[in-house]
């Protein structure tokens, strides 16, 4: 099925347009009460965007700073270029344990790797332990919402959810419900082998992994199990501990309207002699997956100073009225628009740049200024360059390439550049306006059919200047 189908269901899909305006509604209305100040968020947004911008440009340098001192930190260190490398990683060191039981923190890049499938593919059973990854993992679906994976759900939906999936008793209490998903989690956390889980920010200068959380299933995931495995794309990396303070704050302000995240973890390294509780052994799969290609340009560069708050998202027009699935894709609404082309190649996601109104709204609410609409743009010019065009910036490039436009845009360009074939055509427009077709592709299923007026502006010029 086709993004386009995809979404023209979505869209005749009453429940999930309410369930997402709701939601969106709710959303923006609490980023926008923690930032009552003006000056201040773009005071931080700019702070943000320098802190990214930086870590970025010493990309490489941080990346081994981080591997030397993780290692140091007793923390084994992985190099994944492909989500095939990480799966094999992941369960290379899953059957050095002969673990069969492993639960999952929330982290999109397990979702990148498609970790659950893979591993229950070998025989290993993998829980999320997340409560919003835990519900969409019931109703064996994809998360829709990089922040919160149920948002497509009512409390009604989880109810029959939880009543058919866990044999439990009807309820539509929220907190009742919470309290079911968290006593079915609670025994899993003590069986499961080995715990997995992301990371927010890996700090090179300590050799640390931040994952931030409101749950506590983080923090359950990372210290319960014997070995805990991280699994994180290469961009997360930042300089130092310091860096970390203005991302947090911009991170939770701009996700979910809180002034801080109920927990953050920093984990420096496995269990020490004299510490009571923690993982004996530690492992961090780096992934790369498109992120060099991204890295490689100048402008999609930018792409990478993401800090996956999801805001971009809640102000969407186009994601609130279609929802996280129509996208086909692990990201959706506008920041999937410009990183999945670099994971899947734009062959695979040629519609994705083009499905934008364009109206500049996630560009304005970014907390870390990621300029979208520009790099829309710049994807949907990629789109339709010649495909043995030179130079080749990204993969799949001229996905959208069409011979027939191209010599249309040349003869558009001849006709505008040359005063006597513009006044030969503004003739023939104006005299021959009734051959007009009603029908002009997809613009006229909701539009009439423009005609050319009997006469040209310049001929009603003349005429009311007097001139010949």
């Amino acid at each position: 099925m086709t993004f386009k189908q995809r979404a023209h269901g979505a869209v005749h899909d009453k429940q999930l347009r309410r369930n997402f305006r709701g939601a969106m509604d709710f959303l923006m209305a609490k980023r926008a009460a923690q930032f009552p100040d003006g000056d201040e968020l773009e005071r931080l947004r700019t702070f943000g965007n320098h802190v990214r911008a930086r870590a970025l440009s010493k990309l490489p340098e941080l990346l081994e700073r981080l591997e030397t001192n993780l290692t140091r930190n007793g923390v084994k260190v992985h190099w994944a270029e492909t989500v095939d490398e990480a799966n094999a990683i992941v369960h290379e060191i899953v059957s050095a344990h002969e673990a069969k039981q492993v639960i999952k923190g929330k982290s999109m890049v397990s979702e990148e790797m498609e970790m659950n499938h893979y591993l229950e593919g070998h025989g290993v059973d993998c829980l999320e332990s997340d409560m919003g990854e835990f519900i969409v993992q019931l109703g064996n679906e994809k998360p829709s919402h990089i922040i919160m994976p149920a948002i497509h759900l009512n409390a009604g939906q989880v109810a029959s959810l939880f009543h058919d999936k866990l044999e439990v008793d009807y309820t539509e209490d929220v907190d009742r419900l919470i309290q079911i998903g968290r006593e079915t989690l609670r025994r899993k956390f003590f069986e499961a082998d080995i715990g997995v889980s992301g990371v927010n920010f890996a700090i090179a200068e300590t050799g640390s992994l931040l994952l931030v959380e409101n749950e506590g299933n983080g923090r359950m995931s990372t210290t319960v199990p014997p070995v805990h495995i991280a699994v994180t794309g290469i961009e997360k990396v930042v300089e130092n501990l310091r860096d970390v303070v203005p991302l947090l704050s911009l991170l939770t302000r701009s996700a979910t309207g809180q002034p801080i995240t109920t927990y953050v973890n920093v984990i420096s390294g496995p269990r020490k002699a004299e510490e009571l509780d923690g993982p004996q052994e530690v492992h961090l799969v780096l992934l790369d997956n498109g992120r060099s290609q991204a890295f490689a340009d100048s402008e999609l560069r930018q792409t990478l100073n993401c800090i996956r708050c999801g805001a971009c998202m809640n102000h969407c027009p186009v994601y609130t009225r279609i929802g996280g699935h129509a996208y086909g894709t692990v990201y959706p609404g506008p920041i999937g628009k410009i990183i999945t082309p670099h994971m899947l190649g734009l062959e695979e996601t040629k519609d994705l740049p083009s499905a934008s109104s364009l109206c500049g709204a996630c560009g304005e609410v970014c907390p870390v200024r990621i300029p979208i609409p520009a790099i829309l743009r710049r994807l949907r010019e990629e789109n339709v360059r010649a495909p043995d065009a030179s130079p080749q910036h990204m993969r799949g490039q001229g996905s959208k390439y069409s011979r027939a436009e191209g010599m249309a845009w040349k003869g558009w360009r001849l006709l505008n550049t040359s005063p006597r074939l513009y006044r030969v055509f503004n003739l023939a427009a104006t005299r021959l306006s009734a051959l007009t077709p009603p029908k002009l592709g997809p613009w006229t299923q909701h539009h009439s059919a423009p005609k050319a007026a009997p006469r040209s502006l310049h001929e009603l010029a003349r005429d009311h200047l007097g001139e010949d």
